[in-house]
């Protein structure tokens, strides 16, 4: 089992430095990150240091005797029982919710954002896969969904949005900004509004080309998840920007490059 401790650092621009909220873990294998707000549960946000190794592999670092939940991610909005996701040929989906203890569920990335969710009265989890086709989607919504018809409550659930591409280094097209920000809610319908409120939450940054934005899918998903009811406290933002971070991430928008991160967490019940 792996212990908390410092990342032995000394470069005072890195990742590696001091994260209020969150928990750089070391083990023999190397280092990945915690969030607090998921005590009680084992979980993970791993590195580009742990390339090559698959989620049958990480599991082991985060916990042991447990069954292993993947699915092959389509950039899509579907969130399956991890019970359909337990074997190869993986099925399409971007997300997983636990049906019972000892299930660790698996979601991989570059610059979208690992969304690990926790019931803490139940023990339930769900990890969902949220570029912005997902948060579009309301994928992380609909984990939420499904934790609450198995019978989690509200006040209940913490979310962790693990390390994503800022909204400073997210150019998008302004139809993009204006389909996410038409998810923050089911009830909206006019993009202009729409966008007045993502922007108001800090999802919308200025571009200075025409027809494009910045856009801050992390804010976006905190968002809706806070228009579903959830208190601000009830939800962590890693601060850390795979763009910025090379040594730590891989970033799609840096390398151009198809490569990933997993994170995982295990359910208790």
């Amino acid at each position: 089992m792996a212990e908390g401790v410092a990342a032995p650092f000394d470069r005072p621009d890195a990742g590696f430095n001091s994260l209020p909220g969150w928990t750089w873990v070391g083990c023999y294998g190397g280092y990945y990150l915690q969030c607090e707000l998921l005590d009680g549960f084992e979980h993970g946000f791993f590195t580009r240091q742990w390339q090559g190794r698959p989620p049958g592999v990480l599991a082991g670092y985060v916990s042991a005797g447990v069954s292993v939940h993947r699915a092959r991610q389509v950039h899509g909005a579907l969130v399956l029982p991890a019970s359909e996701a337990a074997a190869e040929p993986w099925p399409e989906a971007d997300g997983l919710a636990s049906e019972t203890g000892a299930q660790s569920l698996w979601v991989c990335g570059a610059d979208c954002t690992p969304v690990l969710l926790a019931d803490v009265g139940s023990g339930r989890v769900a990890a969902c896969h949220a570029g912005w086709r997902g948060v579009a989607g309301r994928i992380v919504p609909a984990a939420l969904e499904l934790l609450l018809q198995a019978g989690s409550s509200l006040e209940d659930l913490r979310v962790a949005l693990g390390p994503a591409i800022a909204g400073q280094r997210y150019q998008v097209l302004r139809e993009v900004s204006q389909q996410v920000a038409l998810s923050l809610d089911p009830g909206l319908s006019d993009p202009e509004e729409a966008l007045d409120l993502l922007r108001g939450g800090g999802g919308l940054l200025q571009d200075p080309e025409p027809g494009r934005d910045r856009m801050d899918i992390r804010a976006a998903t905190s968002a809706q998840l806070q228009r579903l009811g959830l208190a601000p406290d009830q939800i962590a933002v890693c601060p850390l920007c795979t763009a910025d971070e090379p040594e730590l991430f891989h970033s799609w928008r840096r390398d151009q490059v198809k490569a990933v991160q997993w994170s995982g967490i295990v359910s208790q019940a």
